[in-house]
């Protein structure tokens, strides 16, 4: 039985010591130097913390191989990560600070210096000065043998809707159960190499850098500059032999919209195409499907709260360019709930609320118990005995296929002229028109009116005249805005937050 997933780390690096493990811009290690490294640190914060279990370690370093290194040295202590960007700002930074309190943190010294402005008083651990040693394992191994499956892994933060970030929690048995799926559905191998996109504090990290722990695959780090570089993206990508990628579907798009296709081919180089975290347009996957056919694609669906990802969709058939592509069906051991108005499960096509049921739910919010019983809910289907669910806040329904369809967020939904309209749904439609990459609906509650953010220069005209076939009439925006660059956040997605301020 697995208690945890240092357990990975040391099959993997007994298996394959000398296999690189994880490549950046300044070279890569190999999966005996990745767990020695990590032993050391893990010896070192046990030192600090008087052999403490438990607590919250924070990791203030530039996205490298020496962020992974960190967190499995922290979970060898027995405590649990949370990751801090160095970009975030200093408001955000002391409110995640506030929330974890933590004692220790893992910086460079170049480093330290900017995490001294922060609100913290703790101790510092230099990553560059911490030493191995021969007798790391035998201090270590005591305390990680003492880990179980239900011991917190790592917190990571995102917006709250008051302004205090949420800390999600997440236990190892979670990351076990996620990553024995993606690892048997993807069938995934020591053979393989991932180019990792999202940053080490975003959620869609976790398949990349536990698919590879678990099976012994390599980790590329993509350079972030890339991803606004379709051609040498993709140059990367041909270069490295990269075959699987798990990206959110904004850095997609930018591959697609300015047809790097036509200069690098990929064909044979890449088997797997994975996406989460926003809703793919068909018309820009239809391009990628294109130029490579015989490449897997699907799409996962999940918010932080369910470590990353609960239901997915392997694409299996064609698609128009204005249709939704489904998330699909639930993950292995993962119950997916469509509750009504009513809390009552949905019939036929009727918009509910998707809820989720199983070992992939969060611990809650770390120190915020008001926020966690807000959504961490009792089962309204089962009064008998205790059991948790998660109420996403997602809209969904069940098309003919008996597969999900994302609508919006439940406060994306707006009464509009007497209808209730999903804005995803506006989103989709304009989506597939040709000319339009990335688009946004917004509601503006003073004026009355639905607004559309567009990165092509149309009017509002020529919008109703291409979407009144696919979406009603009282559907249609009531403004149309350009902008040459959509606001993008950290994590890769559409920035909802400036773009209301435009309103």
């Amino acid at each position: 039985m697995n208690n945890s997933v240092l357990q990975w780390l040391n099959a993997t690096a007994k298996e394959y010591p000398d296999k690189e493990a994880i490549v950046d811009i300044n070279g890569a290690i190999t999966y005996s130097e990745y767990r020695n490294k990590s032993l050391a640190i893990a010896r070192k914060i046990l030192e600090l913390n008087h052999g403490r279990m438990k607590k919250p370690v924070v990791v203030y370093l530039e996205k490298s191989k020496e962020v992974l290194v960190s967190f499995m040295g922290i979970a060898y202590s027995g405590c649990f990560y949370s990751p801090i960007d160095t970009d975030m700002p200093q408001s955000r930074v002391d409110k995640i600070l506030d929330v974890l309190n933590p004692e220790i943190v893992i910086t460079t010294v170049e480093l330290k210096s900017t995490f001294q402005k922060f609100n913290f008083t703790g101790t510092y651990i230099i990553y560059d000065d911490v030493q191995e040693s021969t007798t790391d394992e035998e201090v270590v191994l005591p305390y990680s043998e003492k880990i179980i499956d239900a011991d917190l892994l790592y917190v990571l933060f995102t917006s709250g809707s008051t302004g205090v970030p949420k800390g999600v929690s997440i236990c190892h048995r979670s990351v076990i159960d996620y990553i024995d799926w993606v690892t048997k559905t993807f069938d995934i191998s020591e053979e393989d190499i991932f180019g990792n996109q999202a940053p080490f504090y975003f959620d869609n990290s976790i398949l990349d850098i536990y698919s590879c722990l678990k099976t012994g695959a390599t980790l590329y780090i993509i350079p972030k500059k890339l991803f606004s570089q379709p051609v040498l993206l993709l140059e990367y990508i041909r270069d490295h032999h990269i075959d699987t990628i798990f990206w959110v579907p904004s850095a997609l798009i930018v591959v697609s919209k300015l047809k790097a296709f036509r200069n690098v081919d990929l064909t044979g180089i890449l088997k797997r195409v994975l996406f989460c975290g926003e809703v793919m347009p068909n018309k820009q996957l239809n391009i990628w499907r294109r130029y490579l056919p015989d490449v897997i694609y699907a799409n996962l669906y999940g918010p932080t709260e369910i470590t990353d990802a609960c239901t997915y969709y392997i694409v299996d058939r064609e698609f128009s360019d204005e249709e939704p592509l489904p998330i699909g069906i639930p993950m292995s051991n993962t119950d997916i709930l469509v509750l009504n108005d009513e809390d009552k499960p949905v019939v036929g096509d009727e918009v509910g609320e998707l809820c989720v049921r199983g070992t992939s739910l969060a611990m809650g919010y770390y120190n915020n118990p008001e926020k966690t019983q807000a959504v961490f809910v009792q089962n309204p289907l089962n009064k008998a005995v205790p059991e948790m669910i998660y109420r996403t806040g997602d809209l969904v329904r069940y098309n003919e296929y008996g597969e999900i369809i994302y609508l919006s967020r439940k406060d994306f939904q707006i009464k509009h002229l007497g209808h209730r309209i999903e804005l995803g749904e506006i989103e989709t439609a304009v989506s597939s028109l040709e000319e339009i990459t990335l688009c946004c609906c917004l509601y503006d509650e003073k004026r009355q009116r639905i607004v559309l953010f567009v990165d092509v220069d149309v009017s509002r005209d020529y919008i109703k005249e291409k979407i009144e076939k696919i979406v009603p009439e009282y559907m249609i925006p009531g403004k149309v805005v350009y902008l040459e660059n959509m606001p993008i956040n950290a994590n890769g997605k559409i920035d909802r937050v400036k773009l209301k301020e435009l309103i």
